[in-house]
């Protein structure tokens, strides 16, 4: 059992509000298949480091991405419903009651990646390090690995946190009570 929401334990700053882009027409809002596709900078502020993200739609219905940035410290409410990260109200990043939190910045421990086998190679030393990758929310194994994600995301490693939400365009039946 768990918790009903996270809230984090602090102030909420204010961020960045801004619509994906996803690669489906109108006329392909409801099939299965649906793809977004989207780009999006990476954690700490001005790093210059982009991930790409490719992945379907798990809403029966049309939806959107959203995609929010909180300074940190943050707070968000979701909670799980039928195994989906819920909001459960309106918050001041721009997501609405009804989205579903699908990525989120998360920092974990490990060795520096990049630049190929010769980068391999060159590492000799320091060991592991605080890396921000993209945590699929719709991977977790249980609510304690989305809480984890999301309080990854501390003032030590860095300045914000992002989330990427799909939202449903018309009531989505996967979402009712």
């Amino acid at each position: 059992a768990f918790s009903a929401a996270f809230q984090a334990p602090t102030s909420v700053a204010p961020c960045k509000t801004r619509a994906c882009r996803f690669s489906r027409s109108a006329s392909q809002l409801n099939e299965s298949q649906d793809t977004f596709e989207l780009e999006l900078d990476m954690p700490p502020s001005g790093s210059g480091v982009k991930a790409r993200l490719k992945f379907s739609s798990i809403l029966s219905v049309p939806s959107e991405l959203v995609e929010v940035r909180y300074k940190l410290p943050f707070g968000l409410d979701v909670a799980p419903l039928r195994n989906l990260a819920v909001c459960t109200k309106d918050g001041p990043g721009g997501e609405k009651a009804g989205d579903v939190l699908r990525y989120t910045s998360q920092w974990i421990m490990g060795l520096p990646s990049g630049g190929g086998l010769a980068a391999t190679a060159a590492f000799t030393g320091g060991g592991p390090t605080w890396q921000c990758t993209m945590f699929d929310v719709m991977k977790a194994k249980n609510w304690e690995q989305v809480v984890g994600a999301l309080t990854s995301n501390v003032d030590t490693r860095t300045d914000e946190v992002v989330l990427v939400f799909e939202r449903p365009l018309e009531p989505a039946p996967e979402l009712q009570g």
